[in-house]
This record gives structure tokens, sequence and C-alpha cells, in this order.
């Protein structure tokens, strides 16, 4: 049904399987915008049931929401589906309350926040245990569907601002519009980040937040006038003065461009909605790997330390009587590192301890043979060696497990991008040396091959095969251009000759563009290749021995 309305989609209608819903700012229009309904149902031959059917109505149920001209609210029976819910037994009761609870979780602050002990409860690798954090989470998401706002109808004309926040594994965003009695919500937005994103800086937590919600509310934030972008993030607000910035971040920024924009600070305790999920106790449940010191394994640690040149000078200083104050200490005779809050295991240069915790970091059971960044993401959280992303990456390319069981994530090869035809003959021309021929008795041992890209005419300039480009230049010259006139532009291979400094200003002064095909793709340059081999064979059936 959508193909037929496909026209009026998202303009005066919504369709969602067999339910069409028409809108319309005033009366008049609502009834035109009804008989092209009416009218394009007649056509496909389309029967709408008049006892299902609504007309010019101001408020009524859609898709379990209550549509009013101030706003979309969930439908109390549905609210009172979720409170009236008893404690689950179960992942599957856990499943089916999420599945109602994520349905309206648009009308819900923090919403991964306060799911997130109940979402880890759906997996089935997780053994069950409703304990006090999922309890508390179970009886909040209830209060918080009680409570929730009538959210807003977006209307373009207003002034909008974002709101978002980041604390160690969920951000959490609000979209808001400035109406005559104060500012109301739109949506909400919260959702929970990858394990490699969770050791990142703060900054850098609260610059996702902001490229995510740019990503889920791009119809409404880009093209429109300036919003306001709030964040209790400081040096955000100067994100664009930084010097040096990594790979990632340049790639936000320049997603961020496209939109128009003002930043501004709030304090956090003024960032009441967005900034709850960050001062909220921390209720999420990591599952780990238990990993413990086995005997077998603690002389190579001890023996590594002592032979390692990197970390024996410090393992001596740090087991000696007055250690330097530092980031490093020694516990139980290990020396660890302190860093972001948390206490890391020196690795020291060991293979054989070093592909152990590897092995049970990616091919324990736990780890399921995850891929490189949630690897390392995982061996960071607990341990520091220098070059570890060398090493992971080099055990999970040479696991066999993974090979026989990952599918290639490879991104798809593009489309065929062959160089334009042109316009008339001997604008554009395709070159190229070939050889080396056995010399003959004025000295040359190649051929400058010209080709006229559009009517195919080629011409076999004899040259020296090692010819200098000052030369190629004047054999082009005299061979060619001065009886089929300057061409446009030029295809060639990048051959030190074509793509010299000489030749290439002597073609700019001409007015001609060198056009050097990639490296290690001679298909660009096929036609000369073509004509390569044609010559080659004409040689090989006149040349005799005598």
């Amino acid at each position: 049904m959508t193909t037929e309305f496909r026209n009026l989609l998202d303009r005066s209608v919504l369709i969602y399987l067999d339910d069409i819903l028409v809108y319309s700012r005033t009366l008049d229009e609502h009834i035109v915008h009804l008989r092209t309904v009416l009218d394009r149902l007649r056509l496909t031959k389309y029967k709408a049931n008049l006892d299902k059917c609504e007309f010019a109505k101001q408020e009524l149920e859609y898709l379990g929401h209550y549509v009013t001209p101030k706003g979309i609210r969930p439908l109390a029976d549905k609210i009172q589906a979720i409170v009236d819910w008893p404690e689950p037994r179960c992942t599957t009761d856990v499943r089916s309350f999420m599945g109602l609870a994520e349905y309206y979780q648009r009308f819900v602050g923090s919403y991964s926040k306060v799911a997130a002990p109940l979402s880890r409860l759906q997996s089935p690798k997780v053994p069950f245990e409703f304990d006090d954090a999922a309890c508390g989470a179970f009886t909040t998401l209830k209060a918080a569907m009680q409570a929730a706002p009538a959210l807003r109808i977006y209307d373009p004309t207003l002034p909008t601002q974002v709101t978002t926040d980041a604390s160690g594994y969920a951000i959490g965003t609000m979209l808001e519009q400035c109406h005559e009695n104060g500012c109301h919500p739109v949506e909400y937005l919260s959702q929970k980040v990858s394990l490699v994103n969770t050791l990142d800086d703060a900054r850098k937590k609260e610059l996702l937040a902001f490229v995510t919600v740019l990503k889920q509310w791009r119809h409404f934030l880009l093209g429109r006038r300036r919003f306001k972008w709030n964040t209790n993030n400081n040096p955000l607000t100067f994100y664009k003065t930084q010097d040096t910035v990594t790979s990632t971040i340049d790639r936000w920024m320049y997603y961020i461009d496209q939109f128009d924009f003002d930043p501004c600070h709030i304090p956090g305790h003024a960032n009441r909605a967005a900034d709850a999920l960050s001062r909220r106790p921390n209720f999420c449940a990591i599952v780990t790997t238990a990993f413990d010191l086995h005997d077998d394994l603690q002389p190579h640690f001890v023996k590594g330390y002592k032979s390692d040149p990197t970390y024996s000078t410090l393992y001596a200083e740090l087991s000696s009587d007055h250690p330097s104050a530092s980031h490093y200490r020694i516990s139980d005779g290990f020396p660890l590192l302190h860093t972001r809050g948390n206490d890391l295991l020196i690795v020291p240069q060991d293979r054989i301890l070093r592909t152990r915790l590897l092995g049970e970091f990616h091919d324990a059971r736990l780890s399921a043979h995850l891929g490189v960044n949630r690897t390392l993401a995982r061996l960071h959280q607990r341990f520091h060696w220098p070059d570890v992303l060398h090493d992971v990456t080099r055990y999970i390319e040479s696991c066999v497990v993974c090979h026989r069981n990952k599918g290639r994530s490879r991104l798809p090869f593009g489309e065929l991008k062959p160089l334009p035809i042109p316009r008339a003959p001997r604008l554009s021309i395709a070159m190229d040396v070939t050889g080396q021929f056995p010399r003959d008795r004025h000295g040359y041992d190649g051929i400058l091959t010209v080709v006229d890209r559009l009517s195919k005419y080629a011409r076999f300039l004899p040259c020296k095969y090692h010819a200098a480009a000052p030369e190629l230049a004047r054999l082009l010259h005299t061979g060619w251009i001065t009886n089929q006139g300057v061409p446009e532009d030029i295809v060639s291979d990048r051959d030190t000759r074509f793509v010299s400094a000489f030749l290439t200003s002597l073609m700019a002064e001409s007015g001609t563009t060198m056009k050097p095909n990639s490296a290690w793709h001679p298909q660009t340059d096929g036609q000369t290749e073509r004509a390569h081999q044609t010559a080659q064979v004409m040689l090989r059936t006149l040349i005799r021995p005598d």
C-alpha cells in the first residue's frame, strides 16, 4: 500500500500495514487530503471498512498512542498493563516485559540507564538472578512509565534545543521546543554505548552523544534554522579549536558541520533530564571473565619482569624500600599501573604469557571470539603492555575458529566508473611506451603508442625505450600534435616520464590535462594496452632472422 501513496507519505498521510492516517492543519485542507486518499483507494481498487473509519477527528488512538493537538502520550491501558506486570521469574518473562516497555521508551528519559539491569537478564548467556538491582530497575521503570509526560508534536517554526549527557556506559538526550508557556519535550533518546566507547574520556563520550542525536533526529535538525545544543562539558563547546584530533573525532566533526547550532554550557546540576543517567547510581552489571593467575603463570610474570628491558629497571625501583612517587606501584609482587581510576596489571614481554592472556580473552566461552576492538577493550580493563593492539590483531587474524565461522565484513566493491566519452575526435588521447625490442639501425628499441580515445585511430611512433621526458614530448609534438592538434586531456600510466614536472608543466601550458591511471591498474589505459597487443603480433609475424 505504501507504493500507491508514495508521493503523499510524510506530507499528509501515514501508513502502517493497512492503517491509514490522514493529517492536516485546517478542516478545508483536510477535506482535500481525504478526497485525494479516497480517489487513490478507488483507482487502486482498495476498499475501506466504513465501520472502522473515523473522519475529522482532533484526538484519536493510533498504534498504541493517544494523539492530540497538544502532543502524544501512551495509551492508559498499556501503561496500566506495565504497572500491573508481575515480577519476572525467568528470561522469557523479562523479554515480554521489556518488549512492551521498549515500545514506549521515547517517553522515558534515561531509559537505557534505568533498564540496564533488566536488559542484561535478557541474554541467555547470563544466569537468571532477579537481584536487588534488577528489582529496583523494575520498580523504577514502572514509576517512570506512570509519570511519562505528553510529548509535543514537532513544529519547525519554534525554537529548538537539544540537551545531551553521557555516563560510563550510556548516553541520554532530550529534544525540546520552546512554547509560550515554556519548553516542552518532543522526544527522549537513551541507549547504551559499546564496550569500546566505555573506555573513552568524558569529552569524547559527550561528543558521541551529540553525534548520536544528530543521526537519530536528522530529519528534525538538518536544514532548519539554528538550534541550541546544551551540554555540561564546558571544554566541548570549544571542540573546533583543537589543534590535533583523532581520526574518529575528525569524522564526527565533518558530520557535525552539516548542522547549524550554537553550543551552550549548562552546569551538571541544571541538566536535570539528560544528566540523570550520569548521576544515577551505577546499576549496570558488567559480565567479565574470571581469570586468576595460576601457579604455572606466576613464574612467567616474575621472570619476565626481570628480563624485560622495558620493565626490569621499573620493577627493581618499585621493589626497593623507597620507591619514587609515580603512577606505578607493587601489589603482591606484581607491578600495577594506575590509569583512569583503575589499576592495570603490567604484562612483561613473554610470548607464552601473552598468548595465554589473549586466549583467555578471545577463545574462552564467554569471550565468544569477539573482534579486535572488543577483545582489546576487555584487555584494557585489566592489563597493560606495549603493542597490545598489534598482538591482539595478529592473534585474531590467525584464529582458525574465527576464519571458519565469521563472514567477511569487507565493504562491497564500488561500481565501475569508466572515463567519460570524448565529445569529438582528437580531444582526448591515450599514450604509452612499449618495448624493449631489438635495436634497429637508427637506435630505436621502443614504440610510443598514441590512440584517439573516440575514433580509435592509433599511431605507433618509434623511439628509444629509455628516452627521457623532453625527448618523448618532442616526439609527441612532431608525431601527433602537428597533424591532429592539441588534445584536451591525455590518459597514461604512471610512468615517471609521464608524471614528471617537465611534461606536466608543458602540457599545462598547452591547456592539456594529464590523467594518470591508478597505481597497479593498467585497465584504465586499456586502449593503448590493446594497441600494443596488435602491434606486437604484427611485429612477430614480420620480423625474420634474416
